[in-house]
């Protein structure tokens, strides 16, 4: 489908949906495929919203967002509703929360407590649900996190070292972490959201947990309990005080007292590590391969979270692997410096 036989077939499934008169007011774009418009229009003194989710197939499929939205809004949280779809075209016609993201409101001065303490209480309120698990989703199994934190020696390895990495090195870079993960102990699984940070929570005038909205789900797996949390409290894009991190896990544990709290903070640190490689290598991949240059800045920071967890002993066989073959990983390579000449 061309760019105008797509922007025909938008046309025609706003109108049907009834929204042919609305303003349409583009949203800026994330590191998907996707795309956000969102649709407005007047009735007297009050106007009424929708937003329209533009995900073209193939590269985007809106099938698992429709069905981790609707798990979600079904236990009490609040996901959009979606009130219109088109699965085969990739269009969604869906509720509108509003435009106070957590990122926007920590922007405009809102107590950061009240926000991360709302983002908090509604993990462990989604991790204690009973219908928490009652959705076929793919396992976040170890493969998938190998896979995952191979983006760092697909992407990243090669900018710093000036050669692509070899499939020994690669291999050793695997078995380090198949190591690090055969240690860890058991805990019960839960719907792993993925990307639960700032940028897709957004505060609404709602009680208990469904205060807290919730956008970016599609990518939902089960997994540890602990993914989430380490998404939320090691953030890519904005710094967190290690002592504010600590009351956030405190009050988690305070609001799932039955987890063990021991072997959480085995998984939180190793899936810490894991996720910050992962997002090492993405964020390269999106400057090199999609010339998108607006992640760079957030490199030396998420290198810097890497380092910090890399320190301790669970982790170690990763720093060895990294002191081997990738000594120089926390220099920024001049190559990643983006179009400015600098990361940050």
């Amino acid at each position: 489908m061309t760019a105008v036989e797509r922007a025909q077939a938008l046309d025609t499934f706003i109108e049907k949906a009834g929204w042919n008169d609305a303003q349409r007011h583009p949203l800026q774009a994330d590191a998907s495929f996707r795309r956000y418009i969102r649709l407005s229009r007047a009735h007297q003194s009050d106007t009424s919203r929708v937003m329209v989710m533009d995900a073209p197939p193939p590269k985007e499929d809106v099938q698992p967002f429709i069905k981790v939205a609707r798990h979600l809004t079904g236990m009490g949280f609040s996901a959009p509703t979606i009130i219109q779809d088109d699965v085969e075209l990739g269009f969604l016609l869906l509720e509108d929360l509003g435009d106070d993201t957590f990122t926007n409101l920590l922007q405009q001065g809102t107590d950061e407590t009240q926000l991360y303490a709302s983002a908090i209480d509604t993990l462990a309120a989604l991790h204690q649900h009973p219908k928490c698990n009652d959705i076929q989703v793919a396992a976040y199994d170890e493969n998938e996190l190998l896979n995952e934190a191979c983006l760092l020696v697909d992407w990243y390895f090669p900018e710093v070292n000036g050669l692509f990495c070899t499939p020994e090195q690669k291999q050793s870079y695997q078995q380090a972490w198949s190591q690090v993960f055969s240690q860890l102990p058991k805990l019960p699984d839960t719907l792993v959201l993925r990307d639960f940070h700032v940028d897709n929570l957004m505060l609404l005038d709602r009680t208990g947990a469904a205060n807290c909205g919730l956008l970016d789900f599609q990518d939902a797996l089960m997994g540890s309990p602990a993914y989430d949390v380490t998404s939320l409290l090691e953030d890519a894009r904005r710094d967190i005080q290690p002592e504010f991190r600590l009351r956030m896990l405190d009050r988690y544990f305070q609001q799932h007292p039955h987890i063990n709290q021991d072997d959480f903070m085995q998984w939180y640190r190793v899936l810490s590590a894991q996720r910050h490689a992962k997002i090492i290598g993405i964020f390269t991949r999106l400057y090199r391969r999609d010339n998108k240059a607006t992640y760079l800045p957030h490199l030396e920071r998420v290198i810097g979270l890497l380092s910090m967890h890399l320190q301790h002993e669970q982790l170690a066989p990763i720093a060895r692997w990294l002191e081997k073959e990738c000594p120089h990983y926390k220099n920024i390579p001049a190559t990643l410096k983006g179009p400015q000449g600098k990361t940050s």
